[in-house]
């Protein structure tokens, strides 16, 4: 009986978590949409709350103007009269106190992350953490920059060292490249071997040999 109870759970159990993860991401989507019905609600004259209302009641909606709404933001700002208008929002941003130190290290952090020239979580990499001898995954996100690369003489890298089961929080390094071992599997591989505490391990053909390990 425990066999089979453990055999179901294994089934269930991903299929459940991944039902709450989208529930929680269109509940997320829904508050935002709602919150903007509200507003739009408050300065609308009354012969238009009724037509507001309906809106709720309609599923799935506010995933799908939110939705439309990024793709309009981007084809937006992908025009030149768009990219003024946002650094004219950005200076404006930078200019206030306490919002442009959120809003500068977001932009930035975001930047970085999803821009398609950037280099951020491009590559899986082996290092030494937290001692010489012990290695874990960790994820390439470029090279030290500003007074840091100063002080550090040679080619050095860096890297980011996320824990498990949450990779979301981690610790930053700055390693010498020589330091670093560079793995064949792809970042959504290692991040799957980190979420699973080593469990699931990437495709062998997919690792790259030791004898690829720089020296």
């Amino acid at each position: 009986m425990k066999k089979y109870l453990i055999a179901g759970l294994l089934v269930w159990l991903p299929l459940a978590i991944t039902i709450w993860v989208l529930h929680s991401a269109l509940g997320l989507l829904d508050g935002v949409f709602w919150w903007v019905l509200n507003a739009t609600q408050a300065v609308l004259p009354a012969g238009a709350h009724g037509f507001i209302e309906s809106l709720r009641h309609v599923p799935g909606l506010g995933v799908i103007v939110l939705l439309l709404a990024l793709l309009l933001t981007g084809a937006f700002a992908a025009n030149i009269v768009g990219q003024w208008w946002l650094q004219r929002g950005h200076w404006l941003l930078n200019r206030i106190p306490i919002v442009k130190s959120i809003y500068s290290s977001v932009k930035q952090v975001s930047d970085t992350l999803f821009s398609s020239s950037g280099n951020a979580f491009r590559e899986a990499v082996l290092v030494q953490y937290p001692r010489a001898g012990s290695w874990t995954i960790a994820f390439v996100t470029g090279k030290p920059g500003g007074e840091t690369a100063q002080h550090l003489v040679g080619d050095y890298v860096s890297v980011y060292v996320p824990t498990t089961p949450n990779p979301t929080s981690g610790f930053f390094l700055m390693l010498p490249r020589a330091d670093v071992i560079e793995l064949k599997m792809s970042v959504d591989e290692a991040l799957k071997y980190v979420i699973s505490m080593g469990v699931v391990a990437p495709p062998v053909a997919a690792i790259a040999p030791p004898a690829l390990a720089r020296n």
